[in-house]
């Protein structure tokens, strides 16, 4: 954050100036410009600016800018605990050896009435260089927000070295049965990368017939940065082409069940009956 910097016709620099130097009294729509400024910046301002920036403020006779302090301070507090959640999750990874290529797989829609199993693989660089080249935020996908997985997901994809997302519709569920499709669709989600991975992690089980090195990761989607990246971008894979199924057939609410079993998706398969999508094997009890 060095240099000249004027945005909505606010001159951080002279800001700055006024509050190191105390040589006037800012008006509180520009200091708040200012603290937003640098909460959209974080990763790049010091610590030790924050905490001067903060003290200045604290020692503000308005309660207004004040509470822009108090704001700022655990903003940075929360922000930086964040970087070392998110750090630890890039080590445990890490942890499992030196390898060249660790992938982090997971799937999505294993237990929906309709649609597919999807899965995907991500392949992320694990020895970052700044803070900067870390994916902030992830975790398990069922703990964020859509509007978040959508961000995160456009992030991995730019910052991954390499992902893939493999899909089994609902006649080969239906056909080969979910167990068997679950594995299968890990496994190709895997084998379809562009770099093949030395090692591959996976949540919860183990995935047969793959002829890489396999560790398996109970809870891996709130350990593992990889398996997180990857249940990320599976989710918001499914969640997408539920949605664009549900033009197609929109009694059924797609958009917002994503094909899961709710009260009015139900309702609609005994008013409506099937249509093509539908995993005839998970109806038995329905229709």
């Amino acid at each position: 954050m060095n240099g000249d910097y004027l945005i909505m016709g606010v001159d951080f620099n002279e800001i700055e100036k006024s509050l190191f130097e105390g040589t006037a009294k800012l008006n509180f729509g520009s200091l708040k410009l200012y603290v937003a400024y640098l909460k959209e910046n974080f990763l790049q301002v010091e610590r030790e600016k924050i905490n001067n920036i903060t003290k200045f403020l604290e020692n503000d006779s308005r309660k207004n800018v004040q509470a822009l302090a108090d704001s700022l301070n655990k903003f940075f507090v929360k922000k930086e605990n964040e970087i070392i959640r998110v750090k630890d999750m890039y080590s445990f990874d890490r942890s499992f050896g030196n390898y060249i290529y660790l992938a982090g797989v997971d799937e999505v829609g294993r237990g929906p009435l309709a649609g597919p199993i999807a899965a995907a693989s991500v392949v992320l660089s694990l020895k970052y260089k700044e803070d900067t080249d870390l994916i902030l935020g992830i975790k398990d996908s069922k703990k964020l927000s859509p509007k978040h997985r959508e961000e995160l997901a456009e992030i991995i994809k730019k910052k991954a070295i390499a992902y893939n997302i493999a899909l089994i519709n609902n006649n080969e569920i239906d056909e080969r049965g979910i167990s068997w499709c679950n594995n299968e669709v890990l496994r190709r989600a895997v084998k379809g990368l562009k770099i093949p991975p030395d090692i591959a992690l996976s949540d919860g089980y183990a995935v047969k017939n793959l002829d890489i090195h396999n560790e398996f990761v109970i809870k891996g989607d709130a350990k593992s940065a990889s398996i997180a990246c990857a249940s990320i971008i599976a989710k918001v894979y499914r969640d997408n082409l539920m949605k664009e199924y549900s033009k197609l057939y929109p009694q059924y609410g797609f958009d917002n069940n994503a094909g899961y079993g709710t009260n009015e998706h139900v309702n609609a398969i005994k008013e409506y009956g099937v249509c093509k999508i539908h995993r005839m094997s998970f109806l038995k009890n329905i229709i």
